[in-house]
């Protein structure tokens, strides 16, 4: 199973050694960070630093001038991947040997969303969620595309990873987050990612809803739940609290919504591409989630795109959806973290291997050599060695 290595460019940039090192795990290929939102993160090897904090959401590359004029347009980073690091560290790395694929964060912006209010997703209370922008509206659309298109085909890069190329939502570690004191489950989660922005108003009433109607029939069955009642129960459990006609038309508005950006933002990626260019989705086979996996349905997936990263950090079993449905050459890779802090497992990365293998995938994802520690790098060797 090929497997390849998520880095960031400011974890290669500035350390000679570090893609030598990569290149010595035992991957074949890096998932390099070009357009990304922000963070802050360990370089626990680096040589001029510890802590990398990106301020904002960047693409790690200077911007091209056809975004000159536009109202919706990317940032370039500040200190922490200044001018062209993601050409520079792509550029060390496949002088180590290795594959370079280009890693793209999409529909994640809180940039985009305190520079343009109008553009995020609006819950049925009226608060606004600045780090996700409302895939429904053209001029986000038209911007998400645009960015797929420059932020995928970097020089070099022999394919991509699309992140958050669909709904965001709630659930997302934003700040100092605070919003774990009530258990909304999986189906308070849905409700309360439902967006009411204008586009998305008109969007359900195209579907047979009254905004203001569904927006109080929301507000209405999440009541309970703010009181302690429980809201799980999958997608039962989303029809249960707003109802089975409700629930289902809010989710068809979505779900179109979704495939319709995927279909664009993959023919526009294909169309500034070279030939044998590899299109992949960060994805999870629940289509009504929400997130950096972007909730798909498998068979419609696999029709648009070359393949999937699917999340597999509790198990393999979101492969199983994926199994079987692509074309010959559909990629499936498994994603698993390597960094035990972060609640990965690095010392059982070889029988994990085998059971995503057992459930169809193709090739693993590695999350993420730049952050990980050296034992549990020296873990990934030797996991790796047992493929």
């Amino acid at each position: 199973m090929k497997a390849s290595a998520f880095v960031y460019p400011w974890d290669v940039v500035g350390d000679p050694h570090a893609a030598a090192a990569i290149a010595g795990l035992g991957v074949e290929q890096v998932t390099l960070a070009a357009a990304y939102h922000s963070t802050r993160a360990l370089t626990p090897r680096h040589p001029r630093h510890r802590v990398v904090t990106a301020e904002h959401a960047a693409v790690l590359y200077p911007p091209g001038e056809h975004w000159r004029g536009r109202e919706l347009r990317p940032h370039e980073s500040g200190d922490w991947a200044p001018g062209d690091a993601f050409g520079e560290a792509a550029a060390a790395l496949a002088g180590a040997g290795l594959e370079v694929h280009t890693w793209v964060v999409l529909a994640h912006s809180s940039r985009l969303g305190a520079e343009h209010p109008g553009t995020s997703v609006v819950n049925a209370y009226g608060d606004r969620y600045p780090w996700a922008p409302c895939v429904a509206q053209p001029a986000t659309r038209e911007y998400l595309v645009a960015l797929a298109a420059e932020a995928a085909v970097r020089p070099g890069a022999r394919g991509t990873e699309l992140e958050s190329l669909g709904w965001y939502g709630l659930a997302h570690l934003h700040a100092h987050d605070k919003t774990g004191g009530v258990g909304l489950g999986d189906a308070g989660q849905y409700l309360m990612s439902l967006c009411f922005c204008p586009a998305c108003r008109d969007g359900y009433g195209g579907h047979g809803l009254d905004a203001a109607e569904l927006a109080a029939a929301v507000r209405d069955a999440l009541e309970p739940v703010w009181r302690g009642a429980p809201s799980d129960g999958g997608w039962a459990g989303v029809e249960k609290l707003l109802g089975e006609t409700r629930a289902r038309a809010t989710r068809e508005w979505r779900e179109t919504t979704a495939r319709s950006l995927q279909e664009e933002a993959v023919a526009a990626v294909r169309a500034a591409a070279p030939a044998g260019f590899q299109v992949l989705l960060h994805a999870d086979p629940v289509s009504y989630h929400c997130g950096a996996n972007a909730g798909v349905d498998p068979a419609h997936i696999l029709s648009v795109a070359d393949g999937v990263v699917v999340p597999c950090a509790g198990g393999p079993e979101p492969l199983t959806a994926f199994a079987g449905r692509g074309r010959a050459g559909t990629v499936l890779a498994a994603n698993l973290t390597i960094v035990s802090g972060m609640g990965g497992t690095p010392a059982t990365l070889a029988a994990d291997a085998a059971r995503a293998r057992e459930r169809g995938a193709t090739e693993l994802r590695l999350y993420h050599a730049g952050l990980a520690s050296d034992g549990d790098l020296e873990e990934v060797r030797r996991g790796l060695a047992e493929r």
